[in-house]
């Protein structure tokens, strides 16, 4: 269900990047603007990291296997190290070509490129607040990469909006003001990338991020009849489910079957309580005193 829904909202950006790219290239030519035509490219990155996402996505609801007995949710992870690494190479060629267009002379960008640039904006920034509140309801990393690259959007948009309105108000001496913002544009470009891959590469090396859910499982496990106490308590992702790693302390003195029989409902309660958890393992620890 959350896969699916997920797929739902990527489709949804690809077309709407798809069509933003053909506006902001299009009136970045005639409106003789740089930064819309470096607006145009971003735009076009997003359609390819949000087909990344869109594989990522579908490969990662495939179920376990015997060659992948734990899913194929890592795949979702590879996606937003994609998208991460397309954000960094269309950083490198906006900044590259507004280099190239500063020292070079051209004229000043038309006025009508500040309307449009302004709608894009508005649009860009409700695209970013959808797909991130997506993204934390599916607890999708690859979804949340891909509403950064709206938000990365929204800023070039906002960068080309300002430099073209100094250089329409300053007039002679500032056509390069609007090549200027698409240069800044390609840093926070540079950063939201680094935003992305921070937490993707936590969640494929395993880093300890789960406190909060640890805290909340143990609470729960103490629900548990004959249950003593929880000892050990490890957490790791995978695409949008995790997998826990559980040590319980049990009356010693208690069979191995009654012992059996509290791991089992203990583990039945975890999974009803917290639906995002594929899998719970659990060890027994005797309590003696």
């Amino acid at each position: 269900m959350k896969q699916s829904s997920a797929i739902k909202t990527t489709y949804l950006s690809i077309l709407s990047s798809a069509g933003l790219a053909l506006l902001k290239g299009t009136v970045g030519i005639l409106g003789n603007s740089y930064a819309m035509i470096a607006d145009a490219i971003e735009s076009l990155t997003d359609i390819f990291a949000s087909v990344i996402v869109l594989i990522g996505l579908k490969v990662a609801a495939k179920p376990a296997d015997a060659g992948h007995p734990y899913g194929h949710g890592k795949a979702e992870t590879l996606a937003t190290f994609f998208v991460g690494a397309i954000m960094i190479v269309s950083a490198t060629l906006i900044a590259s070509q507004s280099i190239d267009n500063i020292n070079t002379p051209h004229e000043l960008p038309k006025s009508f490129t500040l309307y449009v640039l302004a709608g894009i904006i508005i649009f860009k920034e409700a695209s970013f607040q959808y797909v991130i509140r997506k993204s934390k309801e599916y607890g999708s990393s690859p979804l949340r990469a891909d509403a950064w690259h709206h938000r990365s959007d929204a800023i070039t948009s906002l960068a080309a909006f300002i430099g073209i309105s100094i250089a329409l108000l300053m007039g002679k001496g500032y056509e390069t003001a609007d090549d200027w913002a698409a240069l800044l544009a390609s840093g926070v470009i540079f950063y939201n990338s680094y935003a992305i891959l921070k937490p993707a590469l936590g969640e494929i090396m395993d880093e300890h991020l789960y406190d909060d859910m640890i805290q909340n499982i143990r609470q729960k496990a103490r629900e548990i009849n004959g249950l003593i106490d929880t000892e050990k308590c490890l957490v790791r992702k995978n695409g949008m489910q995790y997998y826990v790693d559980l040590h319980i302390k049990v009356n010693a003195f208690i069979t191995v079957r009654e012992g059996h029989e509290i791991a089992h409902r203990l583990k039945d309660h975890l999974m009803n309580a917290f639906p995002e958890i594929a899998d719970v393992l659990i060890h027994v620890e005797p309590q003696e005193e």
